[in-house]
Formats: C-alpha cells, sequence, structure tokens
C-alpha cells in the first residue's frame, strides 16, 4: 500500500537534495526548519511537507534568492544537468554586479574607496 501523498508529490526536503539546492537531505531539513524556504508564496517549515509539479520555490542559494518553478519531480539525486532540467527559474531579471572583483589577468581588484562615505 502506497502512502497517501506519494502519487504526484515528493518531501519538500528530499526535493532540494535532489534538485542539489542543498548538499545533504539534514541541510535540507535544517533549511526549511529555519523558515527559509516559501512555497506557492507561503512560508513552510514542515520539511515532510508535500511538493507537487508547477508549485513555485523560493529560496536562499547562496547569497542570492532563487525563484524556480517545478516542471517534473525528480526520481534520484542525478547530475546537475538532469536535476535542471526538472525546473525552470523565474527571476532572471536579476541585478548582477557592475563590477567584477577580478581583473582579466587573475588578480584581484582592489575596491573603490572614493565610493565610501567619509568617516
Amino acid at each position: 500500500m502506497s502512502s497517501p501523498g506519494a502519487a504526484g508529490s515528493i518531501r519538500l526536503d528530499k526535493l532540494l537534495w535532489f534538485l542539489r539546492f542543498a548538499r545533504s537531505r539534514s541541510m535540507a531539513q535544517a533549511m526549511v526548519e529555519a523558515g527559509h524556504i516559501r512555497l506557492d508564496g507561503r512560508r513552510v517549515t514542515r520539511s515532510s511537507c508535500a511538493v507537487h509539479v508547477g508549485q513555485t520555490l523560493v529560496l536562499p542559494v547562496g547569497e542570492r534568492i532563487e525563484v524556480v518553478r517545478l516542471l517534473a519531480l525528480p526520481l534520484r539525486r542525478g547530475p546537475t544537468t538532469e536535476a535542471q532540467t526538472c525546473y525552470r527559474k523565474l527571476d532572471t531579471n536579476a541585478p548582477t554586479p557592475s563590477k567584477s572583483a577580478i581583473s582579466g589577468d587573475g588578480k584581484a581588484v582592489p575596491p573603490n574607496l572614493s565610493d565610501r562615505p567619509n568617516q
């Protein structure tokens, strides 16, 4: 006998791990329980929450926020290219950094001190 939500859904922590938004399932559980994930605009704090195709996730990835729409449920934690086919990024107009911190020759560029206010 299958579980009630098994057809067409997956646990949120397992999804985050399968899609490679978290390095381990326990890290995915910690992200969810800390309240860092939104599912269709609602804050989710239960890692056992069922996620379905077509739902929208808002989650932190590094120092930026990603908004993704789930296109398919992953069957396993495969390679990155396989994981990326299961979702589509919605926030494509996010501002990009204007300057790189690394110059063309690979050396670090010092910060522009004229932009800082005098103290």
